[in-house]
């Protein structure tokens, strides 16, 4: 996230961020169970995300010393299986020197496999980070380049940095592939203000040549920024192979979020699928924000994260957290080829894996106007439940999930869908509309995935078709789950649900 976008966001969270720096008070009811989050302080995009010899690597823009956006430098946290997370010291920090201030903006991280850098040895291949450093004095942006040979524990800032300057103030967020057919390594940055990308090429890392430009198509009202060129096998085949470029700009209400295009690149040119005009959007919320794919992923899967931006009541002694991890795929639609989300797979495991209290699978059931509870004699009562619900639309006008309940105080969260604007809407505890999106029944059903986290509502529809990404401020009482229906019935095909609180 750049300053000027932080400075305006800042400007409407005013009354909410003085009132947390006055009080300072813990509010451990809001802190995530299953989504990363840093022990303090601030922490926002996602970098250099990446997959070695077992565990993912998170790099993430994190301010060491307070819990506000500022001192922008590179956090660290690993992890087995993205659901638990180990914290390690700070990776890249900040640089500061007699005449500059360099701050360690967003970037990606690669394997460099046969040491094409030079930076690695005979027998050891190289962490190389390229990111964004961002100098304010000189009110300049740049592409640097940084090597680890620990494991990617410390990285060595390249004596010959920048690699790629266009002595612009705006210029940012590098995303690095290696093209096997070009053997060269190819480099997505965004010119943020211009609504233009950039891709360079380069043998090895060091020295990069621009290749060619994509913009000014899509969705244009908000900057550009944290883009990623990720190929993808349409519907799985691999003899469908298509490109996915995707954007941090605007979702469809122009708030803050991110969209996507679909197209061909051979090396040195994207061409997209679709019309200049046309937009598409990866989430359908106001929080979704600066997600990368993960690189050395096996198996050619394709698996980001991003980050959910703490647009309302602040957290304390952290702030900000990652999305759930999130495998991408390409299908064929009638409307062409989309992108589909899923959480990802790994996580599958760690479900199967807890006790027969914390999970719940019903069938074949109908719900009324009468609540069907989920959380009851204290399970399912934490606030960090993993709910997939199927329904099968009936005579009920709205159905869907109630979260974050206190009868005594009448407060809840409404996941909901509306059968007669085919829409899914999420509603705060005022019952106003705060997200939606218009998705129809896939073969007569709805499907929703609905990840809560304490303070993060993620919505998976039909399979990913759709996703819609929120934040919530539940009081600490405020635990209650339940099926709803209204204005008549509504059969529930499967009902599956995890508690996840630790």
């Amino acid at each position: 996230m750049n300053k000027q976008l932080f400075t305006l966001w800042l400007i409407c969270l005013m009354p909410f961020t003085l009132l947390a720096q006055q009080q300072d008070v813990p509010t451990p009811q809001w802190r995530p169970v299953y989504h990363f989050t840093p022990p303090k302080n601030w922490t926002n995009d996602p970098n250099g995300l990446i997959y070695l010899n077992g565990v993912y690597h998170l790099y993430y823009q994190h301010n060491p010393y307070e819990n506000k956006w500022g001192h922008m430098s590179w956090g660290h946290a690993t992890s087995k299986d993205l659901l638990n997370w180990k914290h390690l010291p700070v990776a890249i920090p900040e640089i500061e020197t007699k005449d500059t201030t360099t701050w360690i903006f967003s970037g990606c991280a690669v394997l460099d496999k046969n040491n094409t850098s030079g930076f690695g040895s005979k027998d050891k291949a190289p962490l190389v980070a390229i990111y964004t450093a961002d100098q304010p004095k000189q009110q300049k942006e740049s592409q640097f380049v940084a090597y680890s040979n620990d494991g990617g524990l410390t990285f060595t800032n390249y004596a010959g940095n920048p690699v790629v300057d266009i002595h612009k103030k705006d210029f940012r967020d590098p995303s690095v592939i290696w093209m096997e057919e070009q053997q060269q390594w190819v480099m997505t940055v965004a010119v943020p203000q211009e609504h233009r990308l950039q891709f360079y090429g380069s043998k090895d890392l060091k020295k990069w040549d621009l290749l060619s430009e994509f913009g000014d198509q899509g969705d244009t009202r908000k900057i550009w920024e944290c883009p990623s060129l990720t190929p993808l096998y349409v519907d799985g085949d691999p003899a469908k192979k298509k490109w996915l470029i995707m954007i941090s700009s605007g979702n469809p209400d122009a708030a803050t979020g991110m969209q996507y295009f679909t197209g061909d690149f051979d090396g040195k040119t994207f061409k997209n699928d679709n019309p200049a005009e046309h937009q598409q959007f990866v989430d359908y919320g106001r929080t979704f924000y600066a997600a990368i794919p993960y690189n050395n992923l096996p198996d050619g899967r394709q698996t980001m994260l991003g980050w959910l931006m703490p647009f309302e009541t602040p957290t304390y002694p952290w702030r900000g957290q990652m999305s759930i991890a999130r495998d991408l795929l390409l299908k064929s639609t009638p409307a062409g080829v989309q992108l589909y989300q899923q959480p990802a797979a790994v996580l599958n495991a760690s479900l199967d894996k807890l006790p027969a209290s914390k999970k719940l699978v019903k069938q074949g059931f109908e719900i009324d106007s009468k609540e069907t509870p989920i959380s009851k004699g204290g399970q399912f009562n934490s606030n960090a439940n993993w709910i997939d619900v199927t329904f099968v639309p009936g005579t009920g006008e709205d159905f869907g999930v109630k979260l974050g309940q206190d009868p005594v105080a009448k407060v809840e969260t409404v996941v909901g869908y509306n059968t007669a604007r085919n829409e899914l809407y999420i509603a705060n505890e005022k019952g106003l509309v705060m997200d939606k999106l218009t998705v129809k029944p896939a073969e007569g059903k709805i499907r929703l995935q609905v990840l809560f986290d304490k303070s993060s509502v993620e919505v998976f529809v039909n399979g990913g078709e759709r996703v819609l990404t929120t934040l919530i401020f539940p009081g600490e009482k405020a635990t209650g789950c339940a099926l709803f229906a209204k204005n008549g019935k509504v059969m529930v095909e499967a009902l599956r649900v995890w508690d996840l609180a630790r």
